[in-house]
């Protein structure tokens, strides 16, 4: 693939940037994440499908232009080194889990996460059926939800998600890594969670107090000043005073009949640190707050941590041995680990 450059907001250079994933695509109305655990000796088959991804994407995608889809893969900590040789990316470990004094954030199994979009909903199952029937018998399912766009771009809650998102050139320098690591250069981290919510009693709550707990406007999402609110705490700065921005494509999830009402928050940044010192505001509090009061209504049962590979560096996993010497094919960073 052609690299691309990019001006590296961090180092204050333009660098080549491999091209990344389409973690940058547009938010779409329907969606499908899949987080999957690696059997052991599965993973050839892992390495195989995740190297034939976008082909298997542009397959079931072509004759339906108009249905934007998508997908991006990470890996887990713990499964990168069964999947690949040499080097790790700076930032990957363990989903980190954070226990404060009334709420807790778990970490939770996941070696792969595979991240669906599209315009339509039978468009994710469709890919998603594709991936599993390759998958099938080297991999365990973690966790399966389906997300949906509700109303206009809102949570369950009632309130607008993902209104702060950076976008263009802001967005690519938030996400994808440059010179600061650049073995990986073009991938991206993202941290996931399950939120399962307690409508009954959110929706008790006068529409001013849920507005001073989330921080804007339940009508219009203009932003309003409510120290400790969920906005304020998930304002995070860097020394130089500039915020520091992620990119969220969270999604409503639920099923009426059986009472379960959700978000799946998942967050694309350059560096795991700034999601990371969000959720510590958020469980852990910050300054006088003792946490986020929307804690108080839903509840996390899932967190895990994946590297995304650019695009370039997904191809590659499914390099073959060279015959004449053993050695794994060319990832560029190290080999290919034999299974």
């Amino acid at each position: 693939m052609t690299d691309t450059g990019r001006r590296d907001g961090q180092e204050g250079r333009t660098v080549e940037v491999p091209a990344p994933q389409p973690v940058l695509s547009p938010l779409t109305t329907a969606s499908l994440f899949l987080v999957l655990t690696v059997d052991p000796g599965g993973e050839p088959v892992v390495r195989e499908l995740l190297a034939d991804l976008a082909g298997l994407q542009r397959s079931v995608g072509f004759g339906h232009p108009d249905g934007r889809l998508s997908v991006v893969a990470g890996i887990g900590s713990a499964c990168w080194d069964r999947l690949v040789d040499g080097p790790r990316p700076a930032g990957l470990h363990p989903f980190r889990e954070l226990q404060g004094a009334r709420h807790r954030a778990p970490a939770t199994p996941g070696d792969l996460l595979l991240h669906i979009r599209a315009a339509r909903q039978d468009l994710c199952f469709s890919l998603g059926s594709e991936i599993m029937s390759r998958l099938r018998g080297a991999v365990a399912v973690a966790d399966e939800v389906t997300g949906f766009t509700y109303l206009d771009q809102r949570d369950l809650l009632g309130f607008v998600d993902g209104t702060e998102n950076p976008v263009g050139r802001a967005a690519a320098e938030a996400v994808l890594i440059g010179a600061e690591d650049p073995d990986f250069a073009g991938g991206a981290y993202v941290i996931v969670q399950k939120y399962l919510h307690d409508l009954d009693a959110w929706n008790r709550l006068p529409v001013e107090q849920q507005e001073r707990i989330v921080g804007r406007r339940k009508l219009t999402n203009v932003e309003i000043d409510s120290p400790g609110s969920h906005v304020e705490l998930n304002t995070i700065t860097g020394p130089d005073g500039r915020e520091r921005q992620i990119l969220r494509d969270n999604m409503p999830f639920g099923s009426p009949g059986s009472g379960e009402f959700g978000t799946y928050f998942i967050g694309y940044a350059r560096t795991p640190e700034v999601t990371e010192e969000m959720l510590r505001h958020m469980f852990l509090g910050d300054g006088p707050v003792s946490h986020d009061r929307i804690l108080d209504f839903s509840t996390a049962v899932t967190g895990t941590l994946f590297f995304v590979p650019s695009a370039d560096l997904l191809e590659d996993l499914g390099a073959e041995e060279d015959a004449g010497t053993g050695e794994a094919g060319s990832l560029g960073i190290g080999d290919l680990r034999s299974s």
